[in-house]
């Protein structure tokens, strides 16, 4: 079971925006268009990184009890945020409130707060289920996700011929370099790190995990989690990137007004006023001649670039 909740994208207008929706304030997300230090320091401060990645149906841990990379840190787990994923499609949310309910200068808002508050002393897995039952957190996570009249992922599970996507989180906790995966028994250490050097200390890792994949394989996602730019552009009196940085989250909220729509029943509705007014005016059958006449056309053209390319080879 889903339990109602759904996939949504890694996209840096939704996750902004979703964490808004929560009451966080001054936070934004940022694609990383590279894996650059230079890069991510200008994108400064710098909370944490979201990490989507491919994840192999059935994929077994390590025979020694290790983590591959990094070390399991139990000891943690008791001192900061680290829930466990209990639930499918929620990793998501999950990994950006490991960032968020581990950092002490984000202003999370009222509920966030009182989540962390009543789930602190729990342990790792209790602290999903928690998540999981979250009546608020599901349904701000829910409202970014793409509408579809046809498919219900909470369904079945996933098979191996699935494409299965799951997000983790990296951010510095107490002086430490942490990677915080929900599928994962514990936090994982990945050494001393500040944010002062975070951008420096955060790439070998991550430049590590995606070499563990194919050469081929392309399908990987980062998004940095920032300090909003507008706050600094509005303290210094940067007029251009305060209108750029608008202009952005004005673009963002119509996408994601796009999302929540579903447009089968529009599309059905305007192919049958095509067709009323096709009827009306006496062209019926000739438009749909000239529309099988088309699709004849594509399918000798097809069959006759697929003889071409047998003679190449």
């Amino acid at each position: 079971m889903s339990g109602g909740w759904n996939t949504i994208e890694s996209d840096a207008g939704v996750f902004t925006y979703l964490v808004e929706n929560l009451g966080v304030k001054n936070v934004q997300f940022e694609e990383m268009i590279s894996l650059d230090s230079d890069y991510l320091r200008q994108l400064s401060p710098v909370y944490g990184v979201i990490f989507l990645f491919k994840y192999p149906v059935g994929q077994s841990k390590p025979d020694d009890g290790n983590a591959v990379d990094g070390n399991f840190d139990f000891a943690a787990a008791e001192n900061l945020f680290f829930a466990n994923q209990v639930i499918q499609n929620a990793c998501a949310t999950q990994a950006i409130l490991s960032v968020l309910l581990n950092r002490g200068d984000i202003e999370v808002g009222n509920d966030l707060s009182e989540f962390k508050e009543f789930t602190q002393q729990f342990p790792s897995d209790l602290r999903g289920e928690a998540l999981s039952n979250s009546e608020l957190i599901r349904t701000v996570h829910n409202s970014f996700a793409r509408s579809s009249p046809f498919i219900d992922e909470g369904t079945r599970a996933a098979t191996e011929n699935d494409d299965v996507y799951h997000f983790i989180a990296y951010t510095t906790i107490n002086g430490n370099l942490y990677e915080l995966d929900g599928l994962q028994p514990s936090p994982i250490a990945h050494g001393p790190c500040t944010d002062e050097n975070f951008h420096e200390k955060i790439i070998p890792v991550l430049q590590r995990r995606i070499e563990r994949y194919p050469a081929n394989e392309i399908r990987f996602n980062l998004l940095a989690m920032i300090k909003d730019p507008r706050v600094t552009a509005a303290a210094i009196g940067d007029v251009e990137t305060l209108e750029r940085e608008e202009q952005r989250r004005e673009a963002w909220l119509w996408e994601n007004e796009l999302r929540r729509h579903n447009f089968v029943g529009f599309i059905h509705e305007v192919a049958k006023e095509v067709a009323r007014s096709k009827l009306k005016d006496g062209g019926f059958d000739q438009w749909i001649e000239e529309a099988r006449d088309k699709s004849k056309k594509r399918l000798a053209d097809k069959k006759g670039g697929l003889a071409d390319v047998e003679m190449e080879l």
